[in-house]
C-alpha cells in the first residue's frame, strides 16, 4: 500500500505538471486537456471532433511537447495509402538488401489530422497499431514505442469527400472530446497580442516517455472494488437494453471506462475508484460508441441522452475505501 500511495502522490504532481504545460498553448480548456491526459495514462487513444480553428492540432502537438517524447503528424487525404501510415520494405542499394522503413506511426504521440478524409483501407491501417501497438509488414512484426498515443481529429463540417469512421474503428478510441470555443474571458486573452496561445515553443517538456510508462504501470494497481465493477457493467447493460439503441457499449468500452476511472481517482490523490470518477468520464468514453436506431435519430435522440438515462437508471453503490 505504501508503494501505491507513493505512486498516486507522484502521479498527482505529474498530472498537474503535464496539464499546466499544455495550457501554455491551449488556453481555457483545462477539462478537455485533463480528459486527453487521462486517456494517455489509461493507455487509450483520443478522437478530437470540432469545427476548424478551435485548437485540435495545437492540443495534440502541445501534449507531445509536454511529454518530451517524439511526435509525428499525418495529414489524411483520399490518396493516402496504408504503407504511408505504417511503413514499408525498401531496397537499400548501399547495403544490397531489403530493409523495413518505419512509417510515422513509430512515435510516442501520433497526430492523425482529419482522419475521416482518408479511404477506409487507410483508416484500417491504424487499427492494429492502436490495439496491438505493433505493425506487421511482409510477415514481420515491429513494435511501436511505448507509450503510444493516437490523437485523431475530424471535422464535422465540410463533409464533401470524407469517409465516415466505421463503428469498429470508433470503438478503438477511448474518449471522444470536443474543444469548442473558449469563453469570453479566455478568448479575449487569446486575441491579445503577445499571447502564448498556439505557441508550441512555449510548452516545456515536463516529463519523458520512460517516466510516463512507469507511472502507467503503477496506476494499474489503483483499487476498483467489485461493487464499482458491477456499477460500470450495469451502465453498459442499460445502454444495450435501451430501445433507442441498435448497438450499445462494448466490453472494450467498459474496460476503458474502468481504466480511465483509475486515472481519475489517482489524479484526485486517491488509491481507489469511487462512482464520481466514473460519472466524470462516462460520456466521453461511451457516447461515440453507441449506434442509435433510425427511428431514434429521426426523433432527435442523441447519444448523450442515452448515456445520461443509463447513468440515471443505475443505482449508485456506496463508495468502498481501502
Amino acid at each position: 500500500m505504501t508503494d501505491l500511495t507513493t505512486t498516486v502522490a507522484e502521479f498527482r504532481v505529474l498530472h498537474d505538471r503535464v496539464v499546466d504545460a499544455v495550457e501554455q498553448a491551449v488556453h481555457g480548456k483545462r477539462p478537455v486537456v485533463e480528459l486527453v491526459v487521462a486517456a494517455l495514462f489509461s493507455g487509450g487513444h483520443v478522437l478530437l471532433e470540432d469545427v476548424p480553428g478551435t485548437g485540435k492540432t495545437t492540443l495534440a502537438r502541445a501534449l507531445a511537447a509536454a511529454l518530451g517524447g517524439s511526435s509525428r503528424r499525418i495529414q489524411f487525404t483520399p490518396d493516402l495509402l496504408p504503407a504511408d501510415v505504417t511503413g514499408t520494405t525498401v531496397l537499400d542499394p548501399a547495403r544490397g538488401y531489403v530493409r523495413f522503413r518505419p512509417g510515422p506511426v513509430f512515435t510516442h504521440v501520433l497526430l492523425a489530422d482529419e482522419i475521416n478524409r482518408a479511404a477506409a483501407k487507410t483508416q484500417s491501417a491504424l487499427l492494429e497499431v492502436m490495439a496491438e501497438r505493433t505493425v506487421t509488414v511482409d510477415g514481420t512484426t515491429h513494435q511501436v514505442p511505448h507509450p503510444f498515443l493516437v490523437v485523431a481529429t475530424q471535422n464535422p463540417v465540410d463533409l464533401d469527400g470524407t469517409y465516415r469512421l466505421p463503428e469498429a474503428q470508433l470503438d478503438r478510441f477511448l474518449v471522444r472530446v470536443a474543444l469548442g470555443h473558449p469563453d469570453a474571458e479566455h478568448e479575449v486573452a487569446v486575441l491579445r497580442p503577445g499571447s502564448t496561445a498556439g505557441d508550441i515553443a512555449a510548452v516545456p517538456a515536463v516529463t519523458d516517455p520512460e517516466e510516463v510508462a512507469s507511472v502507467m504501470l503503477g496506476l494499474q494497481a489503483v483499487h476498483v472494488a467489485d461493487p464499482l465493477l458491477r456499477y460500470v457493467r450495469a451502465i453498459g447493460e442499460a445502454t444495450r437494453l435501451d430501445h433507442r439503441v441498435r448497438l450499445g457499449a462494448s466490453t472494450r468500452a467498459l474496460r476503458g471506462l474502468v481504466s480511465a476511472g483509475q486515472v481519475q481517482a489517482a489524479a484526485q490523490g486517491r488509491h481507489y475508484v469511487v462512482p464520481s470518477d466514473v460519472q466524470r468520464i462516462v460520456h466521453a468514453v461511451l457516447e461515440h460508441r453507441l449506434v442509435l436506431t433510425r427511428e431514434a435519430m429521426l426523433d432527435g435522440v442523441r447519444a448523450v441522452d442515452v448515456v445520461a438515462a443509463a447513468v440515471e437508471a443505475v443505482e449508485v453503490p456506496r463508495p468502498v475505501a481501502v
